[in-house]
């Protein structure tokens, strides 16, 4: 039998119901996704404020003499025996602390010190507990770097032009300025020559070169070529920052290189879970050093920013887990009993 006019208008309404609703279900959707991804933005935000609160706090923390930098004058309390993980000039006027570096340098061919096993295990302890973390978040020039790439520029690159070639530069740095002229070159005293921190080191520039030349006279007449080479060095590392992400930590820093070889073994480091990672490239891309996370999750130049991690769809990179072993029993016996 044909249908009737009424059995058509009422197939007609039903059809027009189901697609409303099928675009209401629709538009809920995109909304949810829309506000999910306004949650997960706010989320990355928020984490990314803490990091740069933390760099905040430990940069006043470790160079808080405020009357050094009124006075011009450096700080030589019982403190200044003591090292702190991340560059830190001993003559750095508001300078509380020492810097590894240059204590390193100071006592590796003082004839007083047949070795300066203080340093090395300091700086063995802090590489084995966080590796690289130190120069993500416990470093003041890392963090004058940071603030200086948020500066709105025309381009701005992830690496300088030989990046590849120019990364291995902070381990040359580290094998002969640091450790073979620092044992092979002593002064007049017997005491090992700072090298580094003498004709290299910008954060020195910054942060006490400048202060002490500005504010003692003596110091602005003696200043000449070595001062002259480190300003030099410090403007252009500077003007590079503006444009390139950490270029003195990428290519010229040597306590990053010496705490970046403990990266693989370091008790705070990163691993991807292989079952969740599509290999999409998400990571790297949020990467400012530029590292293939989803292929090399723990790499000598990863500064432990935890970009990786929040960029992530997958949440496929999280903290490496403390005893693996035990942790792949554990999902063992999970699998066979939900088998």
């Amino acid at each position: 039998m044909d249908k009737t006019t009424c059995d058509i208008t009422k197939e007609q309404n039903t059809k027009e119901q189901n697609t409303k609703e099928q675009n209401t279900k629709e538009q809920n959707a995109h909304k949810k996704g829309d506000t999910n991804k306004e949650v997960n933005c706010r989320k990355v935000k928020k984490k990314k404020g803490i990091r740069l609160w933390i760099q905040l706090l430990w940069t006043a923390i470790t160079n808080g003499y405020v009357i050094g930098f009124v006075e011009g004058k450096i700080f030589k309390g019982s403190s200044k025996q003591f090292c702190v993980p991340g560059l830190n000039c001993y003559s750095c006027p508001g300078a509380t602390f020492s810097c590894p570096i240059g204590s390193l340098m100071a006592t590796l061919n003082a004839r007083q010190f047949h070795f300066a096993f203080y340093i090395v295990g300091f700086l063995m302890f802090f590489g084995s507990l966080f590796g690289r973390f130190v120069c993500g978040s416990l470093c003041p020039f890392g963090l004058v770097q940071d603030l200086l790439y948020k500066i709105p520029f025309p381009f701005k690159r992830k690496n300088m032009p030989g990046h590849k070639a120019l990364k291995w530069l902070k381990y040359v740095v580290l094998v002969v300025v640091v450790f073979l002229m620092g044992s092979l070159i002593s002064d007049a005293t017997g005491l090992g020559q700072p090298w580094f921190c003498e004709y290299i080191c910008p954060s020195g520039t910054l942060i006490a070169g400048i202060p002490l030349v500005a504010m003692n006279e003596g110091l602005q007449a003696a200043a000449g070529f070595r001062f002259a080479l480190k300003l030099a060095i410090l403007i252009v590392i500077l003007l590079l920052s503006v444009v390139y992400y950490r270029p003195f930590c990428k290519y010229l820093c040597p306590l990053g290189a010496l705490y970046g070889l403990f990266n693989p073994v370091a008790f705070y480091r990163f691993e991807v879970d292989k079952e969740k990672c599509v290999g999409c490239g998400a990571c790297q891309k949020a990467c400012r050093m530029d590292i293939p996370v989803y292929l090399k999750p723990n790499s000598l130049d990863c500064i432990r920013c935890g970009d990786c991690k929040r960029a992530c769809p997958k949440g496929a990179i999280g903290r490496a887990k403390i005893l693996p072993i035990n942790s792949s029993k554990s999902s063992a016996v999970e699998k066979k009993n939900n088998q």
